[in-house]
């Protein structure tokens, strides 16, 4: 069994909240406290979601938490999306987050499907 550092999927959710990050770090006060924070927390909850998932000994609690990160990558869709059309996030830097964002999902999509199946030697 691979380790939570192997897990791809794992990986490029963390790297995505922190290249949102180190976006929403740049913004003035009022932009970082309304749209800002609900950014990052719902970037950071796609990584941490996986990771509690991954962390339970049941199948059926590890796919309800991987459900729960699939739900704050949408979440964080839709914020990319706000700071978008509020010129927060330039028009290439959104379509790469949004790229990267259906990258973490196809993959998230694939693992939620493999939970709990063995794989063949």
């Amino acid at each position: 069994m691979m380790t939570l550092e192997e897990f791809e999927t794992y990986n490029l959710a963390n790297e995505l909240s922190d290249f949102i990050w180190n976006i929403v770090n740049k913004w003035d006060s009022f932009d970082k406290d309304t749209i800002g924070k609900q950014l990052v927390r719902s970037s950071d909850s796609i990584s941490a979601n996986l990771a509690e998932g991954y962390g339970r000994f049941f199948y059926k609690e590890n796919k309800q938490f991987c459900y729960y990160s699939r739900g704050s990558l949408l979440e964080t869709k839709t914020w990319i999306e706000k700071a978008a059309r509020r010129n927060l996030i330039a028009p290439k830097e959104s379509e790469a987050l949004i790229s990267k964002l259906e990258i973490v999902h196809k993959k998230l999509k694939a693992y939620i499907k493999s939970i709990g199946k063995a794989k063949a030697s």
